[in-house]
């Protein structure tokens, strides 16, 4: 079989190799394992195989041992990294310096007042779209505005904690 009858296997059989890959604990990473499959398959000179379907399992299957490989091998190196670099130490506290905690809240403090100074509206869209995370289109529903409402008052919300940031790092 060449590859163009492997490629016609592959392709008759994707979503049962799909399946196989999940089964194998791929997850999310399932449908990437059987794109780089695709291109093993197409990048690859093949001749008579007697299997095909079998051949594209075990392809498969070592696809998900090196991937595994991969992870264990990067787990290890980020923990002997961390173990090198000091990482948690008895001697060092992990919480930040007593100046790094009284400059936060010094910034915290002029955020806060600079959304204030826009009005309580904008600043609780502010809020809800840049810390909630929450789409413009959702926020202007919930606050029963359009969307050029919402956008305007981020612009002034923005605007106020620009110069905010501005006049901190000037004094």
């Amino acid at each position: 079989m060449d590859s163009s009858g492997l490629e016609a296997v592959f392709l008759a059989n994707r979503d049962t190799l799909l399946r196989f890959l999940r089964s194998l604990g791929a997850g999310d990473a399932a449908e990437d394992l059987l794109h780089e499959l695709w291109m093993r398959i197409q990048s690859a000179p093949t001749g008579p195989i007697a299997s095909p379907l079998s051949y594209l399992y075990r392809m498969a299957n070592n696809l998900m041992l090196d991937r595994h490989r991969a992870v264990r091998q990067a787990e290890k190196r980020d923990r002997e990294w961390t173990e090198a670099t000091g990482g948690p130490s008895l001697d060092r506290s992990e919480e930040p310096s007593a100046e790094r905690v009284v400059i936060a809240r010094e910034q915290a403090a002029l955020a806060e007042t600079a959304l204030q100074s826009v009005g309580d509206r904008a600043a609780r869209i502010f809020r809800r779209h840049r810390i909630d995370g929450i789409e413009q289109r959702t926020v202007a529903a919930e606050f029963g505005v359009s969307l050029s409402t919402v956008e305007g008052d981020l612009r002034k919300a923005y605007r106020a904690m620009i110069d905010a940031k501005r006049r901190y790092d000037e004094a």
